[in-house]
């Protein structure tokens, strides 16, 4: 008769610790990145009564009479491989994987793993958890290059990265039409072709010129620009405000001390030279040039202007050529002194800086830690996790997130995987277990007054 109670109370307290199981799943509905879990029965001891026996030439074999000692929990598992539902932010630092990985935190003692991607920059200038302030770590970027190994924290807003360096302009082209009938290349003013182009300390400057029919400017030279040729010009040097800093010697480009002649091919328009046949840019010298701060102009003082792009075509009378920092790619087109205006994560987790120059720069990169059995994972509060014997162990140098298939999304939140529906049935088969247990010890209570009252 004891044993039915004992079975009973062995069963409201399983059910019990399943209502807890349920109660923290349906609180945690809402919490970023929580994965559900799930609670297993087993049965308790048994209690022999009667052992089997073995069948003999007589009679048959019995089997053997146990009887149960009610139920306790099995297991509490966390369904920790199964995705939430995606919550978009709009915060560039909001992360979500899709995979199995996880975050890699450290709290200067000891590291954790999170699926909780809700990061922020604080004071110091270390990506980190929102909730306790949790170091992320990763790897740091060497001159653009991630320097993958032991993970640290990632500290992607230090003051060397707050701004870009200016770079001196290293060349310059020129593009465009030259029509012939342009009734601007008809007069010894031109028209004007300017290259912009940066100093090495970033502030901007312009080399500008004209262009003009030969016969135009220079009458005695004999050739015209129906033979395809033109003068350029008028050679300055202009700060960016438009102030006169140098005259330039066009002699240096194969000229003379006035001009230097443009050829072209008039059966199809292409250019042949600038200065002397087989030359396909002129190259400036900026030897001697004096700029505030010790500044420097192109590439050894120097800038090679390339005009292989230029034709000359008759057309509607205007002249579309122009000048431009760089080669045909934009390499070697400088830039100015930037500051940052914006982080971007990619789906690999790779942290890139934007700055007001238009310069890109790699920071750094989110490493992820992958475990054999993330199930086995210990949960330490504040969304954290912590390997146990079961889980496998942390090697320290992370996983690109990339190399099992899995990406990081930004601007997003994991949300908890919790079904709510489910949730409750589960809370109604449970109730109505523990029940259904709390009914057998009053019906054992009964029958052991029963039993009393045979007594009297």
């Amino acid at each position: 008769m004891m044993r039915s109670l004992y079975s009973g109370v062995a069963g409201l307290r399983t059910h019990q610790t399943r209502m807890d199981v349920i109660g923290n799943n349906i609180a945690n509905v809402n919490t970023t990145a929580y994965k559900t879990q799930s609670m297993s029965f087993t049965d308790l001891l048994y209690q022999k009564v009667q052992s089997s026996t073995g069948a003999n030439a007589v009679k048959g074999g019995t089997n053997a009479r146990q009887i149960g000692l009610g139920t306790m929990t099995g297991s509490i598992t966390a369904a920790i491989t199964k995705q939430g539902s995606a919550q978009m932010t709009n915060n560039p630092f909001d992360l979500m994987i899709n995979g199995d990985n996880f975050f890699i935190v450290n709290n200067g003692n000891q590291r954790f793993f999170t699926r909780d991607g809700s990061f922020n920059i604080d004071s110091a200038g270390n990506l980190v958890m929102n909730a306790n302030g949790y170091l992320v770590q990763g790897w740091v970027a060497n001159g653009g290059e991630v320097a993958k190994g032991a993970v640290q924290n990632l500290q992607i807003m230090k003051p060397e990265n707050l701004t870009s360096d200016a770079q001196a302009t290293a060349s310059g082209r020129i593009t465009g039409m030259v029509d012939r009938t342009d009734s601007n290349l008809a007069n010894k003013a031109g028209k004007t072709v300017s290259v912009p182009l940066y100093a090495s300390n970033g502030d901007r400057y312009s080399v500008v010129f004209s262009i003009s029919n030969l016969e135009s400017y220079d009458p005695s030279d004999g050739r015209s620009a129906n033979q395809g040729f033109f003068a350029a010009h008028d050679w300055k040097l202009l700060d960016g405000d438009g102030k006169e800093i140098a005259k330039i010697d066009p002699s240096s480009m194969g000229g003379n001390s006035d001009y230097t002649v443009l050829s072209f091919d008039t059966s199809n328009g292409k250019f042949q030279y600038i200065g002397s046949s087989g030359t396909t840019g002129a190259t400036v010298n900026f030897a001697g040039l004096s700029l505030p701060g010790g500044a420097t102009l192109g590439s050894g003082n120097s800038l090679r202007i390339d005009f292989r792009d230029v034709t000359m075509l008759s057309n509607d009378g205007i002249s579309t050529v122009a000048g431009y920092g760089g080669d045909a790619e934009g390499n070697g087109a400088g830039r100015a002194k930037g500051a940052m205006s914006g982080l971007s994560i990619s789906t690999s987790g790779i942290i890139t800086a934007n700055y007001t120059n238009g310069e890109k720069k790699i920071l750094g990169q989110i490493a992820t830690a992958r475990f054999k059995n993330p199930a086995g994972l210990e949960k330490a509060g504040d969304n954290l996790y912590v390997p146990s014997l079961n889980s496998g162990e942390f090697d320290g140098t992370g996983e690109d997130i990339t190399a099992s298939g899995g990406s990081i999304r930004s601007g997003y939140l994991e949300m908890s995987n919790v079904e709510i529906s489910e949730e409750f049935t589960d809370m109604i088969t449970t109730q109505r277990g523990f029940q259904a247990n709390s009914k057998v010890i009053t019906t054992s209570d009964s029958m052991l007054e029963i039993l009393r009252d045979l007594k009297r």
